[in-house]
């Protein structure tokens, strides 16, 4: 009579099918077609499987902890290196031309240039202990809810939201440490200590100054999208930061995934046996967190002194003289709706483009994502006396299959109390996500209307918003723009 299984190997088994459903979703989106994301996936989850016995056993020989990816996010990494070793070896008709494009860019080079240029969330993900970063990485990436997350590591369902809120802690920890190792010019060395400030504080209140210089610093905007754990950005910061190209798109894919396997009844993964790891990753996090909330109270406590950088009149080397402008903390990361999410998301930030752009609009597309804040009723006009003469500039910022990233920025010449933006889409697009921003879409129009924060705009001022929403078949550009209803010039 055969063996029955045991629930280790159910549990095995569980790992296996999860980690294969992983990298066939991220080959899907690397290459031109399912032949080829099959063979991709199986070449590069050879690799990475085989990456990640020699990493564990090199952890277990030592005897000590080393640096080193989870499992998931290191099969992933095993594709984009798949995909690399495809190009060199004239394979690279067979991978998304996108994604060929990027393989040749400055922006690959970061993935395996020197670790201290290398992106700041991949960095912080290693440098967790094992346990913790797998905990992340499923909870905020993969998108399972909490009790499924706590049977696939063996926790406690009952303290793994605890254990999350202290993992996100760390991270931003680490995240800080290597931003701050990491080579910087003089601007953004000035800006350091403020950033490490201001996203510590839940107000979402960022200094104007502070905001330009984020919006033109790739290397500070992937920081700060690592440091403020509030308003739900983590997700694509992990993604975007150690995935790469095309990491928002997987990351919605994985949101999706997740919502259907909900969504159909489908058993949770089983319990697996008890994790020892768990256990000591967790005594040696609470040493680690007493210190890191030491550090933080005293770097806030230095910012909030008199002469620290939380004022919002100084101008930092290299800015010039402040200028009013729209309080955005993370200027670059889009982030997926994420209302899926046991712990839940506020609001969105933005991260840096690494997805597929729009030369990727063949490539099969996924059920329409659904938003997180759009209503059926518009909000009501503002009152405003006069009509305000405005200039709309449209941008689209990135595009994948499904989906895509846009920025719209208007220019005033009177000062507003308050402001209603909206616009038209011919081609059936749906706003999926909006940040700077509170949005509703009736049909093809979409309204945006003011933030308590950025409500008031100043003469010939100017304020941008961003968002992602899902296309099909076509992708024109928005049109029809009017400001508090009255008709705005196309910049």
């Amino acid at each position: 009579m055969p063996d029955l299984p045991t629930p280790q190997d159910a549990a095995e088994a569980a790992l296996f099918s999860e980690c294969w459903d992983a990298v066939l979703s991220y080959a899907d989106l690397c290459t031109a077609g399912s032949a080829a994301a099959t063979d991709l996936a199986t070449e590069a989850f050879s690799l990475g499987m085989r990456e990640a016995r020699e990493a564990e056993a090199a952890v277990r020989g030592a005897g000590r902890r080393q640096a080193r990816l989870p499992r998931i996010p290191l099969l992933l990494t095993a594709v984009r290196t798949t995909a690399a070793d495809w190009e060199v070896q004239g394979l690279g008709h067979r991978l998304d031309p996108d994604l060929r494009l990027w393989l040749h860019s400055d922006k690959a080079a970061r993935y395996t240039g020197p670790p201290l240029q290398r992106p700041i969330a991949l960095r912080g993900l290693r440098d967790l202990q094992a346990a913790d970063a797998e905990l992340l990485w499923l909870a905020e990436v993969e998108a399972l809810p909490l009790p499924v997350v706590a049977r696939r590591l063996g926790l406690d369902p009952a303290t793994v939201g605890e254990e999350l809120a202290q993992v996100r802690v760390l991270f931003r920890d680490r995240s800080n440490r290597n931003h701050l190792d990491s080579p910087m010019d003089g601007p953004c060395r000035s800006y350091a200590r403020l950033l490490d400030a201001v996203t510590r504080s839940t107000s979402g209140e960022t200094p104007d100054d502070l905001s330009r210089h984020l919006a033109r610093c790739q290397q500070c905007a992937e920081a700060a999208a690592c440091l403020r754990l509030h308003g739900g950005g983590l997700p694509a910061a992990l993604a975007g930061g150690v995935i790469g190209w095309g990491g928002l798109a997987y990351l919605e894919r994985r949101r999706r995934a997740a919502e259907v396997r909900l969504g159909a009844g489908r058993p949770a993964l089983e319990s697996g046996p008890p994790n020892p790891g768990a256990h000591r990753a967790k005594v040696v996090r609470n040493g680690l967190l007493v210190a890191a909330v030491l550090v933080s109270l005293l770097a806030l406590a230095v910012s909030m002194m008199p002469g620290g950088d939380m004022g919002h009149d100084t101008a930092k080397p290299g800015t010039g003289t402040p200028a009013d402008g729209q309080p955005v903390a993370n200027p670059t990361f889009p982030v997926p709706s994420a209302t899926s999410r046991a712990q839940g998301s506020a609001e969105p930030t933005k991260t840096p483009t690494t997805g597929p752009s729009p030369s990727s609009s063949a490539k099969k597309s996924d059920p329409e994502p659904q938003g997180t804040n759009s209503g059926g009723v518009p909000e009501p006009e503002p009152s405003e006396s006069a009509a305000p003469s405005c200039e709309v500039e449209y941008s689209l910022v990135n595009q994948w299959p499904d989906g895509f990233q846009a920025t719209v920025t208007f220019t005033t010449t009177e000062v507003l109390s308050d402001w209603r933006l909206t616009w038209s889409f011919k081609d059936g697009q749906r706003v999926t996500q909006m940040w700077d921003a509170n949005y509703s879409q009736s049909g093809a129009k979409v309204t945006a209307t003011a933030t308590d924060y950025n409500r008031s705009v100043p003469a010939d001022g100017s304020l941008s918003l961003g968002f992602n929403a899902s296309w099909q078949g076509k992708n024109a550009p928005a049109y029809d723009f009017s400001l508090n209803g009255h008709a705005c010039a196309k910049g």
